[in-house]
């Protein structure tokens, strides 16, 4: 896939795009602190910053995990994917002020919210 040239329809397409997925993410990341107990979220800016805290989180040190716990991941079918997930949300929530997740548990229920979310917003916006 070709860069898209700055100043360009198609790299001002990407960039809408980008923002538009992030604020989904911290759409989800609100939704998730209504229906999973243990998790909250102070309001949009928060779910905003926090969403990001998480990507960049999930793109570093959970990667690396991920690529550490490979085999594991295989034996539990990926469900030891949520556990990291679970992880990275629960270091994301020591660093970002106004989002605070109660224990692994929260955050392990979280990830598994937020998963399936994902999954709703990628098929919706596919097309888009």
């Amino acid at each position: 896939m070709r860069e898209p040239k700055p100043g360009t329809l198609e790299g001002e397409k990407q960039m809408l795009g980008l923002l538009v997925q992030w604020l989904l993410s911290a759409i989800a990341l609100l939704i998730v602190s209504r229906l999973v107990p243990g998790f909250h979220v102070d309001g949009l800016w928060p779910a905003m910053i926090a969403s990001l805290v998480i990507g960049l989180l999930n793109a570093t040190v959970g990667l690396i995990l991920k690529i550490i716990t490979f085999p594991l991941s295989i034996l539990t079918l990926g469900v030891f994917l949520l556990v990291i997930n679970g992880l990275m949300i629960l270091l994301a929530s020591s660093i970002v002020r106004g989002f605070h997740v109660r224990g692994f548990g929260a955050a392990f229920w979280g990830a598994v919210v937020l998963a399936l979310l994902g999954m709703l917003i990628r098929a919706i916006t596919k097309d888009a």
